[in-house]
């Protein structure tokens, strides 16, 4: 069997290995979109006066979660 005829049997799992990957890029944009509006929306929420501690106690994490949500 040539290396080719090889490979073409497991065609099927190629395909499938790149519909994940692709999926996982997919996956991989729409959390740093969605990692950056939930910045905004704390930031927004700070910029109105309301305290880390209280965002934190808000969302049931700690101040220091809260604190890396706004560095990423």
């Amino acid at each position: 069997m040539t290396e080719n005829a090889a490979l073409s049997q497991h065609e099927p799992t190629f395909a499938r290995i790149r519909e994940v990957r692709a999926q996982a890029i997919q996956h991989t944009v729409l959390a740093r979109q969605f990692s950056a509006e939930r910045r905004e929306l704390m930031q927004g929420l700070i910029d109105q006066g309301v305290s880390q501690s209280d965002i934190a106690k808000e969302l049931g994490v700690s101040r220091q979660a809260i604190q890396k949500m706004m560095a990423s």
